[in-house]
């Protein structure tokens, strides 16, 4: 069962012994800024860990965006920590940072490939029904385009 926390924010709640939660709705609709609000739950979150001793670590976040008939929500899981628990060293209170590995991965057009060498063939095709080049030279020059696809 959810209880409320005896402080002035209200949106604050005590979900187990050393974990809460803060919610926040931004009620400016199209001229509502969810960033500020995000930043501004995560504030509070951190003030009141502080006037309690302790430091936020973050657990959860879920946010809806605003919609047609709903404003945009954020709530933020955190818990408490001591300042010089292990836990506490190097927190992000921002919240938690995802671990992301970005790779440039180069792919070969092959269709352009393709397309470039069947245009390579009808020329040499072209050049050997016009006598400018020999079925042999034609056979040659096709099998090194061939051989380099």
């Amino acid at each position: 069962m959810l209880s409320v926390v005896g402080c002035k924010d209200p949106e604050l709640v005590q979900l187990s012994p050393g974990v809460y939660l803060l919610t926040d709705e931004d009620k400016g609709g199209a001229f509502g800024n969810t960033a500020k609000m995000k930043a501004n739950v995560i504030h509070r979150a951190n003030e009141f860990a502080a006037s309690q001793g302790k430091v936020a670590i973050p657990v959860t976040t879920h946010e809806t965006p605003m919609a047609f008939g709903h404003f945009a929500t954020f709530e933020y899981q955190f818990r408490l920590v001591d300042k010089d628990s292990p836990e506490a060293r190097g927190v992000n209170t921002l919240g938690p940072v995802p671990t992301v590995s970005i790779q440039k991965i180069e792919t070969k057009d092959s269709t352009q490939k393709s397309k470039d060498l069947y245009t390579e063939l009808v020329k040499l095709d072209d050049l050997r029904k016009k006598g400018i080049i020999t079925e042999e030279e034609f056979q040659a020059e096709k099998r090194k385009l061939l051989a380099g696809n």
